[in-house]
């Protein structure tokens, strides 16, 4: 595959090759609790004549992050395709288990071995189990990890390290604080060479890369930053953590100087709070937004830079209730302008739930005020079960058993799950419909062939209801205990009327 033109933006992990970072073991901690000594370590502002001593005192806390993880991986990697009979039955449907490991950076923030990363780093993806975490010091010295807890929407997570003697440690400093042009360095182990320093400036503060959620603002930097450096420390010349580094974009996957950090103002609260087990709540108004490009500024009749548009609410939200409509223009919330630095995603995650907040729009070239009362963001496993694509393609062979009953697996050859009314809207039918939606169907069945698809919504099935994949189940059990060899299914689709289809049931 050629990149020479593409632009593409990663996590810095990149699964099981990536490896990460330490150096020299110096006792950190003197950078922090020893003034003097930092004052005489740290190089005259402007140019420095070298980044060495200011090196020497904090790569002690930089660490080798490991995890072993289990993952199943189905028996026939052509399962559900035309090539599947090349393997014959041995493995259809079935999966074995390996072994993978993961790797990344991170840092000691206090003397008794708690740890910061990113959540990616020690979250398993798909159908992996995380069984182990290493901690590996810069002298090699490993230690087990404990999860003290983890962020998604962030991207951090805090470990627990335990030893003899007290660690060497580095604190959070402050990035509200932090210019462009200002020097940075960076300490992690990209592409698995061992503990690696890299220097540069800060290219830009608050940059939205355009991934969306509450959390895309980084701090961007030219200093080279691969994969590996992912959870390590950004450093300003005092020795302070402003940054954690998370992403980059390249045409190839190595570094073109153009990195990305977790602010520190952003990621310490955070921190705090997952250390002591506090829980995270964020606000949440239920509504699907884009930026305002200046073809859609200008279809508007409105200036550019400032608010965004508001593509959907989701029923039963904070913005529903508020009286925001799909169509209007946020031009600001709780006071604070909506902009490409500082978008609507951002603001309202960073306010408390139950608050009561103004929101000014701008509906139909008319300006509004409302007033929203801010609810509590879900998870991220909660909102992902809420967004349903019909377009998007979906292998069969790949969808976790959980997602659906077996016997409609088996028999029908499709993997079914509740019909939300969030999936409701996004499928096209009436939120108050009652039945499952078509999550996966298998190319070689029957229901493939009758043209059953993904977003298809099964309202009943042999003349009876059926609002959860249990149900489902249920009423196939039953049919094979009569012996029948298809059942009759009632199907909705998008812009139409349910209509009745038969179709064969597998042998057992």
């Amino acid at each position: 595959m050629r990149y020479a033109y593409a632009v593409t933006t990663a996590l810095l992990l990149g699964g099981s090759t990536i490896v990460l970072a330490t150096g020299q073991p110096l006792g950190a901690q003197v950078a922090q609790n020893d003034q003097a000594a930092m004052q005489a370590a740290t190089p005259r502002a402007g140019a420095p004549m070298s980044f060495a001593d200011l090196t020497e005192q904090l790569q002690p806390a930089v660490v080798n992050i490991s995890t072993r993880q289990r993952v199943r991986v189905p028996n026939n990697p052509f399962a559900g395709t035309p090539f599947g009979g090349l393997f014959g039955d041995q493995g259809a449907g079935g999966t074995t288990t390996r072994e993978a490991q993961s790797l990344g950076s991170g840092f000691i923030i206090s003397s008794d071995g708690y740890v910061v990363t990113n959540n990616h780093v020690v979250a398993a993806e798909g159908r992996a189990v995380v069984e182990a975490i290493t901690v590996t010091m810069p002298d090699g010295t490993e230690y087990p990890a404990r999860l003290i807890g983890r962020d998604p929407q962030s991207d951090l997570a805090v470990l627990k390290i335990n030893g003899t003697t007290p660690f060497p440690f580095v604190r959070f400093g402050d990035s509200t604080k932090t210019r462009v042009g200002d020097w940075i360095i960076a300490i992690g182990n990209p592409f698995g060479l061992g503990g690696t320093v890299t220097s540069g400036i800060i290219s830009a503060v608050y940059r939205n890369t355009g991934q969306g959620g509450a959390y895309d603002r980084y701090l961007q930097t030219d200093a080279a930053i691969n994969r590996g450096n992912s959870g390590g420390p950004m450093f300003d010349l005092n020795g302070n953590v402003i940054g954690i580094n998370n992403a980059i974009i390249s045409p190839t996957g190595g570094s073109v100087g153009i990195g990305f950090a977790i602010p520190a103002e952003v990621a310490a609260p955070i921190v705090d709070k997952l250390r002591s087990g506090s829980a995270i709540e964020r606000g949440y108004l239920g509504i699907g937004i884009q930026p305002l490009t200046d073809d859609l500024a200008a279809s508007l009749g409105l200036p550019k830079r400032r608010g965004e548009f508001v593509q959907r609410i989701e029923p039963g939200q904070p913005a529903e209730a508020a009286g925001i409509k799909a169509g209007d223009v946020v031009l600001s919330i709780d006071g604070k302008d909506v902009t490409p630095d500082q978008t609507l995603s951002f603001i309202v995650a960073n306010i408390a739930p139950g608050k009561r907040i103004p929101v000014v729009l701008i509906r139909n070239g008319q300006r509004m005020n409302v007033t929203a009362t801010v609810g509590k963001r879900p998870s991220e496993e909660e909102l992902a079960a809420q967004s349903f694509s019909p377009e998007a393609a979906e292998d069969f062979s790949d969808q976790d058993d959980q997602n659906s009953e077996q016997a409609t697996r088996k028999a029908l050859g499709m993997v079914v799950t509740d019909l939300t009314p969030q999936i409701a809207r996004q499928v096209g039918v009436p939120p108050e419909l009652k039945g499952v939606v078509v999550a996966a169907v298998d190319p070689s069945a029957d229901a493939a062939t009758k043209g059953i698809r993904r977003g298809d919504v099964i309202l009943s099935i042999n003349n009876r209801a059926v609002a959860t994949p249990a149900d489902v189940d249920r009423v196939i059990a039953e049919a094979r205990a009569a012996n029948r060899e298809a059942v009759l299914l009632q199907v909705q689709r998008r812009g139409g009327p349910s209509q009745f289809q038969p179709v064969r049931l597998r042998a057992n």
